[in-house]
């Protein structure tokens, strides 16, 4: 879980190789879903529409059951309480935590994050952090600072804090999903 940007697919999927779990991509289920890209349903739809579809595929893929699974879900997930109690209650939560200035700087050349295709997109990824912080933290069961560590570190610190919490050797006895956005 984090902001747009914040490394939740990248992270997400060398965690779930280490792991030996499957990957998921929230955002990519869901354009598989609505058969566009999510920037163009948002054009077409607007946000609420989207956020609606989002909703019920979050709740579709933390329903407990099935092999381990590492989800990386959309920035904007946390907005809907429900999606905050089903990732809080149903997965354990990693929160990528990243400044807005950091952001800026991976995602300035970026044209495919609705959110940020506008004027001022540091001004818009402060105002997000500041709404989104919030959220991210109480839903979150863990947190990683990104800062610029490579996301071998990144990995390595997650599974650390999994194993500190013996939430590791649970995994291959069929343990609830591991979510690192709860890992947009």
């Amino acid at each position: 879980m984090g902001l747009p940007g914040g490394g939740k697919s990248t992270v997400g999927r060398q965690l779930a190789r280490r792991l030996g779990a499957r990957f998921l991509d929230a955002d990519a289920v869901l354009e598989e879903r609505i058969g566009m890209p999510i920037r163009a349903y948002f054009e077409q739809h607007g946000e609420a529409a989207f956020r609606d579809i989002e909703e019920s595929v979050i709740e579709e893929l933390t329903r407990e059951g099935g092999s381990p699974l590492v989800l990386a879900t959309g920035g904007g997930a946390v907005l809907r309480p429900a999606n905050r109690a089903r990732l809080h209650e149903r997965s354990t939560v990693i929160y990528l935590r990243s400044s807005p200035d950091e952001l800026y700087r991976r995602l300035r050349h970026d044209t495919q994050r609705p959110l940020l295709q506008v004027a001022d997109p540091l001004a818009k990824l402060r105002e997000l952090y500041e709404q989104r912080h919030p959220l991210y933290d109480e839903v979150a069961h863990y947190r990683v600072d990104t800062g610029r560590p490579s996301v071998a570190t990144l990995v390595n610190m997650i599974m650390m804090q999994l194993d500190m919490a013996g939430l590791l050797p649970a995994l291959g006895q069929g343990a609830a999903p591991i979510s690192p956005d709860p890992v947009p």
